[in-house]
């Protein structure tokens, strides 16, 4: 399928779900991510959830890195450039939401895209091969080609993989691993 068609029945997907499958299955995507080998970093980038999208809720991953004392970022986003701003997530860090409901800080210590370890990635769905599908503006693209090549992303979805994203660019950037409920997929050889 193609990334629209996967956009499309993916909010579907997303949107029938209810609030209590969101936080059961968020709660078994931190716990299948405590397994994977990654806890020996410093910069953890992640989404703040979109609630109105029915996004995976990352408090509770917000949760295991604070326990974990990493250094936790999050981003503002700037629509005009279709760029994002990273910041240091701190106990006095303000969050808003912005007109398109992220919650973002409302400021603080910026922090560059090279220095990032691992990167929660949002996503609508996902393939075989560790391609993914967002909301088609290039944010998390943009961004990814600006961390060191050593960084991990980690998409996060409630769905399984679909078999193949038809219309993959050279300018995507694939994921190391994808986190469901149910299921580790590594995509790194």
């Amino acid at each position: 399928m193609t990334k629209s068609e996967l956009r499309r029945l993916y909010k579907q997907k997303r949107n029938a779900l209810s609030s209590e499958i969101i936080e059961t299955n968020s709660l078994a995507i931190a716990n299948q991510l405590v397994k994977l080998p990654i806890w020996n970093r410093s910069f953890y980038h992640i989404f703040l959830s979109i609630t109105e999208h029915k996004e995976v809720n990352t408090d509770y991953i917000l949760n295991i890195l604070s326990g974990k004392d990493k250094n936790i970022v999050i981003s503002k986003t700037d629509f005009k450039n279709l760029k994002m701003s990273h910041y240091l997530l701190l106990d006095t860090t303000i969050i808003k939401k912005n007109e398109w409901n992220i919650p973002e800080p409302v400021d603080g210590i910026e922090i560059s895209s090279d220095k990032m370890d691992v990167v929660f990635v949002p996503l609508l769905a996902f393939d075989l091969k560790g391609h993914r599908v967002g909301y088609g503006k290039g944010f998390y693209d943009q961004f990814l080609s600006e961390c060191k090549p050593e960084t991990l992303k980690i998409g996060l979805s409630f769905f399984e993989a679909e078999n193949e994203i038809t219309d993959v660019f050279t300018s995507d950037i694939a994921l190391d691993y994808c986190v469901t409920p149910n299921k580790i997929y590594s995509f790194t050889s």
